[in-house]
């Protein structure tokens, strides 16, 4: 039985008649983890035993009300798992095998009753769009293992694509869960900033993080955020506001929709069959009953240099505890405390990420702080201005997740502005606050999934779920699975 030819509601209700057990669940995911993850490189650490050991408890003891019954799951491993070993993909945390604690979303799983395989490959920190910034392993794109998976949650989505877990978990602090979605072609959610707690996720930039989940449907994906949003007393800046049953919402009507296109997001530095993709979608939806209108948003092109301003600075504050004193890398070169700060950070770090330390030590500066650090966040109020004007008139803004499908692992090692400009249509999501999901709209000539984002309002999920559920069941494009090496099936 392959996993992913059957949604969570699925599977739930199979567990409840008995027709198969959490046991069979995690016995297929684990069989499938075996078979093709020495191709696809997701997982960092298996938590088989423990896994197989919950499933057997779980079947002696059903529980109806558990919406995550018996269901395995992945999580990215920059969000803390009480004694399975958590390194956020870096040398500096690689001997952190027992956490003391879990994040607040893995509490929440575990209180509905889902079941962890294990952590999934990222780029160290979070800090990356190809998941070849993890110092253990590169994780390679399900539809063609000479492409990158994109990043940071790289594992996070190839896991889901190559049917090694139902669902997983991933961060997105300027469009690490949808970027690797699109190019891994899932679902992938980053919900309002606030929706879910950051309790417990190894912080990279802390006003632009989020958790959010990945999927093989739009439904599956409605499900596990019921579960995994809400206030939280351990996180202050996560929000009060009610967590709505989002599945109630894919009920497919688009009749009156109002959907806004900014013209900047099918503009230059975007490949044209990407941007047909796009209108293919559109066209799809005015077949639904919905409306879209082409719009503006005229800060948008200076969205990546404001985000890697503020991401830079915060990554630096976020950085500066990683220090070799408590926990960690210590290097056993130094012989004074400024020498072990200085080679457990030399030798712990990789370069992307000393790079962004680097660039935030520089952005908040004496001197700098005012013309760089300040004069973007500035920038981001702009873009969030964009937004709200915007959204006052419209349900949702629409456009491509990347502007371009999977590339080759290693083209864009050596150019990271030019990566950095691969998240130029994910990082004003980010900036603004608001949730965006990326659902896969079509395929490259070489076969490689495509990306369409959906943006909302707010504490708008309902709202984005249900665009992307109608569109999602009038086209076939979630039904294609990956052979891995390439061909699609």
């Amino acid at each position: 039985m392959a996993l992913f030819d059957h949604s969570i509601k699925q599977l739930e209700e199979m567990l409840h008649k008995k027709e198969i057990s959490a046991e069979d669940l995690v016995n297929t995911s684990f069989d499938r983890i075996s078979e093709v993850d020495d191709q696809v490189q997701a997982f960092l650490t298996l938590d088989e035993e423990h896994a197989r050991s919950q499933a057997k408890q779980l079947d002696d003891a059903p529980d109806a009300s558990a919406r995550l019954f018996g269901i395995p799951n992945g999580i990215k491993d920059n969000i803390v798992t009480k004694n399975l070993r958590t390194t956020s993909a870096s040398q500096f945390l690689k001997d952190f095998d027992n956490p003391l604690y879990n994040a607040a979303v893995i509490e929440k799983l575990q209180a509905d009753k889902s079941v962890t395989a294990g952590k999934l490959n990222m780029d160290e920190f979070a800090m990356g769009s190809t998941t070849e910034n993890s110092s253990f392993q590169v994780t390679r794109n399900p539809w063609n293992t000479d492409y990158v998976s994109g990043g940071s949650s790289g594992g996070s989505a190839a896991a889901v694509a190559a049917g090694e877990i139902v669902f997983s978990l991933g961060s997105d602090t300027g469009g690490s869960v949808r970027q690797p979605a699109s190019f891994c072609g899932v679902v992938g959610m980053k919900p309002t900033y606030g929706r879910v707690s950051r309790f417990g996720l190894i912080a990279f930039a802390s006003s632009l993080d989020q958790i959010g989940p990945v999927t093989r449907s739009v439904e599956d994906n409605a499900r596990v955020l019921e579960v995994i949003a809400g206030q939280d007393k351990m996180d202050s800046t996560s929000a009060a506001a009610e967590v709505p049953a989002y599945t109630d919402a894919l009920d497919g009507n688009m009749e009156g929709m109002k959907i806004a296109v900014p013209k900047e997001y099918l503009g230059e530095g975007v490949a044209q069959e990407v941007k047909d993709a796009v209108m293919n979608a559109l066209k799809v939806y005015e077949s639904l009953g919905a409306e879209w209108e082409e719009v503006s948003l005229p800060h948008s092109e200076y969205a990546v240099a404001a985000y890697q301003m503020i991401s830079s600075g915060e990554a630096f504050a976020s950085m500066g505890r990683f220090d070799g004193v408590r926990f960690g890398k210590r290097s056993d070169k130094a012989d004074n405390m400024d020498d072990m700060f200085t080679y457990s950070r030399a030798e712990g770090f990789g370069d992307e990420v000393k790079r962004r330390i680097m660039l935030g030590t520089f952005a908040l500066s004496s001197g700098n702080y005012e013309v760089y650090y300040k004069k973007a966040q500035k920038v981001r109020t702009l873009v969030k201005q964009d937004f709200d004007n915007i959204l006052r008139d419209y349900d949702v803004v629409i456009g491509p997740t990347a502007p371009a499908p999977a590339f080759k692992a290693g083209e864009s090692t050596d150019d990271p502005m030019a990566l950095y400009m691969n998240d130029m249509l994910t990082v004003p999501v980010n900036l603004a606050g608001l949730p965006g999901l990326s659902l896969p709209c079509g395929f490259s000539g070489q076969g490689l999934p495509i990306g369409l984002q959906i943006i909302g309002k707010p504490f708008a999920e309902s709202t984005v779920y249900r665009t992307a559920h109608a569109y999602e069941q009038a086209t076939e494009h979630h039904t294609k699975r990956p052979q891995l090496g390439g061909a699609q099936s």
